[in-house]
């Protein structure tokens, strides 16, 4: 199966005050993006499915998602949210580990002012909770949190985990040592895999080409090696810097020179092993 391991979902119309962070500059995503506005784009690219990620740090919203996930065959795995501090915590996890597409949980810790928040105690035993289950749990962090990251993984060798947006660098022609060199860090972590997703949107301006993207996706695959790198998306996100189309090509080109088994694993293979998606 070729995977698309990130994107989203939601109702822009019903819920825009929860999505302040789409500005002005990106009216093209100031609107709903459902499974079938999606599945065009996966058909022309010839892929088969993808990961729905949340959004919103809602249980509306994972519920919802899981919902659609039932109705939708494309959505091979869903990545919710549920507060992983809280008390309610194991019989919110037995609730959603119920449907057979929940497949992990995520954050929002590239929003969270405390530069200490992934240390915090109540947080990690709900990650705790989270390995005993056999979830996921998606690191959403930005290129500064990295220090952070890297402690909160080694708390948690037997959790898996998948680094979303390759720690969201800023993606200018001169990369930056101290990402690269936390990500390799990070990378000899054997249980963290990395999404090569949400790039364009870190040029500035989104203005990027593979040229530009080539020394970053190198980086990665130095990093994590071809077997924990997985491609995705972050449709509609994505839509702000370029065409779907436009992206699938740019790691297809990416991926051009890797062997035939080292593309499958990019473009599908990783994801499958990660989230458990056999079908």
């Amino acid at each position: 199966m070729r995977i698309d391991a990130h994107q989203h979902f939601w109702r822009y119309t019903q819920n825009a005050a929860e999505y302040a962070w789409i500005g002005e500059s990106m009216h093209r995503i100031r609107r709903d993006f459902m499974p079938d506005d999606l599945a065009p784009a996966l058909d022309a690219a010839g892929i088969d499915g993808s990961v729905a990620v949340q959004a919103r740090q809602s249980l509306e919203e994972t519920r919802w998602l899981l919902e659609l996930a039932s109705s939708s065959p494309k959505i091979k795995a869903v990545v919710g949210w549920v507060p992983l501090a809280s008390e309610t915590l194991s019989q919110l996890l037995d609730g959603f580990c119920a449907h057979p597409k929940f497949r992990g949980l995520r954050h929002v810790v590239q929003d969270e002012p405390d530069p200490a928040f992934l240390d915090g105690e109540r947080f990690n035993s709900g990650i705790r909770q989270l390995t005993g289950r056999g979830l996921v749990y998606d690191l959403l962090v930005t290129a500064r949190q990295l220090p952070a990251a890297l402690r909160f993984v080694d708390r948690h060798p037997n959790q898996r985990f998948v680094l979303d947006h390759i720690a969201k660098p800023v993606v200018s022609p001169v990369v930056d040592p101290v990402w690269s060199g936390q990500l390799r860090e990070l990378g000899r972590r054997p249980n963290v895999t990395c999404k090569f997703s949400g790039v364009i949107t870190e040029a500035p301006d989104w203005r990027w080409s593979p040229a530009l993207i080539r020394p970053y996706f190198d980086h990665v695959l130095g990093a994590f090696g071809p077997g924990r790198v997985m491609f995705g998306s972050d449709w509609p996100v994505c839509l702000v810097a370029g065409d779907y189309s436009a992206w699938v090509a740019a790691v297809e080109s990416l991926c051009a020179p890797l062997s035939l088994m080292e593309r499958a694993s990019i473009l599908g293979g990783t994801a499958a092993a990660a989230y458990s998606i056999t079908a």
